[in-house]
């Protein structure tokens, strides 16, 4: 079976006490799915090419299929909620090799 990743970029961060309620409940509604942080927002970032520097989060599931249903849940969707407008990612869902 393939794992699964979230790969998270921020472009902008608008208010920090909402990232940090966003990640509480993130990180409990992931974990019910077997979800690992590998990359942090806060670990260094070099940009080549066409890339850009910005925060970046990966996250590991045990299947492409969790890493989909994690995204779905009631609990992750929540989440969302809780961050609101004031941020601007480009997440994509992908699958292992």
């Amino acid at each position: 079976m393939k794992k699964g990743y979230w790969v998270v970029a921020y472009r902008t961060i608008g208010d920090e006490a909402t990232m940090k309620s966003y990640v509480a409940l993130a990180s409990a509604a992931l974990g019910q799915f077997g979800g690992r942080l590998l990359v942090g927002p806060g670990n260094a970032v070099t940009a080549l090419e066409a890339g850009l520097k910005q925060p970046t989060v990966v996250v590991e599931f045990d299947s492409y299929e969790q890493a989909l249903a994690a995204h779905e849940s009631a609990d992750y969707k929540k989440a969302l909620v809780a961050l609101g407008s004031s941020v601007e990612r480009d997440f994509r869902i992908v699958e292992g090799v």
